[in-house]
């Protein structure tokens, strides 16, 4: 063989196995839903989306909460009023009539979770929620947007002809 060919030949071997390294580096990189979603995601809004296409805010105009996935398939979700802060006793028991609606201004769950990567929905298992009749409920979340600094999901069954955005950003371990 002479040393042109042989050149040609080692040369076509180096681009192949670099390009053959490069497509598995950039696979290796690539995470499934489940693997983007494990953190602490801080919620941005809490939005019913009425068939007109108007927005109905939920909980209050600044709600706070946040959204806990774990790689073990665990989950926790709360969201509260920022204006729970206008209740005047310490004692949620001596609240007001004024102050009681605020006080229900706010849901806490978690559970188990799967996520069905071919329609990127997150079928959620509630195991405790601070609405009863929501225990032992299965819930669907719709992702609309998942990138490493955004979270959008939507929960379709949450009100007749009503729909839930939630938007949340994050998320750090």
């Amino acid at each position: 063989m002479n040393r042109r060919a042989t050149l040609a030949m080692t040369t076509t071997a180096l681009v192949c196995l670099a390009v053959g390294l490069s497509a598995s580096d950039s696979l290796a990189q690539q995470k499934s839903i489940k693997e983007q979603l494990v953190g602490t995601w801080t919620l941005v809004s809490s939005d019913q989306v009425r068939p007109d296409g108007t927005k109905l805010r939920q909980f209050g105009s600044d709600p706070k909460g946040i959204n806990v996935f774990d790689a073990n398939g665990r989950f926790f979700v709360m969201i509260a009023s920022a204006d729970n802060s206008k209740i005047a006793s310490k004692d949620p028991g001596k609240t007001n009539s004024e102050e009681d609606g605020l006080i229900v201004e706010s849901i806490a769950y978690y559970g188990t979770y799967t996520v069905n990567e071919d329609v990127t929905v997150i079928s959620l298992h509630l195991d405790a929620s601070t609405f009863p009749n929501q225990v032992g409920t299965d819930q669907k979340r719709i992702i609309t947007s998942l990138t490493a600094d955004e979270l959008k999901y939507s929960s379709p069954a949450a009100i007749s002809a009503v729909a839930d955005d939630v938007a949340t950003t994050g998320p750090s371990s």
